[in-house]
Formats: C-alpha cells, structure tokens, sequence
C-alpha cells in the first residue's frame, strides 16, 4: 500500500456528501426532484447536511452526484434575478436566506457514474480529497446544530489517528437495519476501540447495539483499501467492508474508533421518519413552533386521526 501521512493532529478540511441515490422511497415526489432536495420545513434537506459540516470548519465540500441532480447546484449558486427581485421589494430577510445557501462553504461536484455502493462513492472522491483524512456526511441523519458530533469525531481522531464512526445505540429488535460494530471501551466515555463492522447482522448475531449512523471521519487509506474491496452484499462495494480492514490492521492510517452519539438525530431516510423530523424542527422555530405545538395539541386531544382511521 502506499505510505499515507497518518500524523493524528492532520487538520479536517474536507466533507464528502453522497448524493447520488434516487430515493425510491420516496416516489413520486423524487420522481423529478432529488430526495436531497426535499424540504425540511422552508430548508432542503441538503442544506443541513453542508450546514453541519461548516459548523465543524469543513468548508470545502465535495457533492457526489449523478443523474437528474442538477438542483443541488443550482441551490447552492447564485440566482442573480431572484436576489435582485427581492432587493429590489425590499425583502431583507428573504434575500439574506437566498444568499445564505450560496455563502456556506465551496462547494464541488463530481459525478458517481454507475452507481456501486458507498465504498464506491467515497472511491470516487479520491482525487478532489488526495492524501488528506475527510468527513463523510450521509443525507438522510441530520445532527441537531446543538450536539456537535463532528467536533467530537475530530478530536477523537487527533488523539488516536485512524478513522472514526458514528455510532448510536439501538433497540436489539431494531439492529438488523444498520451496520454494527464489535467494540469494546477506551476507558473515554462515549469513546469505543472496534475491532470488527458486521452489516445489518441478524438480532441473535449481533456483536453489541450499536449501529452505525451516517457519519464517518476517514483516514485517506481508506482509498487504497477499496480499491481493492470486492463488491458485496447487493453487488455493491460496502464502505463497512474497507472499514473492516482498516480496524483489523497495524498500518498506516489503520485503526478505527467510534463515538456513541446520545444527542438529537433526525432521520429522513423513510417517510414516517421524515414527517417525524419536520415536525420536531418546525416545533422548535421561533416564528411557527408556538402555533404548531398549540395546534399538535388540539388535534391529538380531538382524535381525529383516530377518527379517520376509524
């Protein structure tokens, strides 16, 4: 393998959001829209996503895209007619979250081709990341701006090298849906030494509860590993496959930790879920919390949805 610069205080600068999936779940509203692109009240999911990467000082951003995607960049581009409509009705406020989009941080893309997995994803950002460690975001968990993970997966990784995972932990009837890590304590809290990933393991199989959530900060010799990781479950190259090696290894760049995250997560990725995270955002904004909790209320004390399901 080629010799990496694995030196534990590297700083962090890059983020890598995979952003090529067609969000099937989600159909027919992705039929023509990306899932990325789905409002989470008046903000596109992906806006959060580049917005949680700034705040942890990664403002170079690298979007892998494919088909169909071309509103992604559009979002985070200038649209010139629209500001200067709003500047000229005098609507400050609306302009100012226009631009905000377009201020958050530099973004880049490069298109996934054939899609084949995340491992093949984050292959695919070897030549914008180079031999540098990166943050990898995956749209469908936004991470409260209150509880930086980020932060803490970089601190992690300063102290010890190697990659760090995000983990959660989670329901045993509940583990089959998430990759799982085998992993035992550093004597940090919320800090873990793995050893072994298993992919969505079967309940009695389960190595420990905690599942992998969509964020990861890898060292670069990461690369060297999936090009050489065969496909996988789905005939996909499983990003979990070369994080597998990586923890069973001694050399450059190996070494995998994780931090259990115990703060708030909101998952998009189904559609319950994503009703779910809407509303909990929305209860908590300044300009419409008060009236929708009112509201929630009122309509949960009334039964109607009981009613209609009646």
């Amino acid at each position: 393998m080629t010799e990496r610069d694995e030196r534990p205080g590297r700083t962090v600068r890059k983020a890598v959001i995979p952003a090529a999936g067609q969000g099937t779940r989600f159909l027919p509203a992705t039929k023509a829209m990306p899932k990325e692109m789905l409002p989470v009240v008046d903000t596109p999911a992906i806006q959060y996503i580049v917005e949680e990467a700034v705040r942890a000082g990664l403002t170079d951003v690298l979007m892998i895209t494919g088909r169909n995607k071309r509103s992604l960049e559009d979002h985070f581009d200038r649209n010139v007619e629209l500001e200067v409509g709003l500047e000229a009705k005098g609507d400050s406020a609306k302009l100012a979250r226009v631009q905000e989009s377009t201020d958050l941080a530099q973004v880049h893309y490069v298109r996934q081709g054939d899609p084949k997995g995340l491992g093949h994803a984050v292959a695919v950002a070897e030549q914008h990341v180079g031999d540098e460690p990166f943050v990898v975001l995956l749209g469908d968990d936004i991470v409260d701006a209150r509880d930086p993970l980020l932060d803490a997966m970089i601190a992690v990784r300063e102290e010890h090298g190697g990659s760090v995972v995000a983990f959660m932990e989670v329901p045993e009837d509940q583990i089959h849906l998430y990759g799982c890590a085998v992993a035992e304590p550093t004597g940090t809290t919320d800090v873990v030494k793995v050893s072994g990933l298993v992919e969505k393991p079967r309940r009695e199989e389960a190595p420990s509860n905690l599942a992998i959530i969509g964020r990861y900060l890898l060292d670069p010799a990461v690369f060297d590993v999936l090009r050489e990781t065969p496909p996988g479950k789905g005939g996909e190259i499983q990003l979990t496959d070369a994080l597998q090696v990586l923890a069973s290894g001694d050399g450059p760049g190996h070494g995998v930790h994780g931090v259990v995250f115990r703060g708030r997560r909101y998952d998009t990725g189904d559609k319950l879920d994503y009703i779910k995270a809407v509303v909990r955002l929305a209860s908590e904004r300044s300009d419409i919390g008060s009236d929708l909790r009112e509201w929630l209320g009122e309509f949960v004390a009334s039964g109607a949805g009981a009613q209609d399901r009646a």
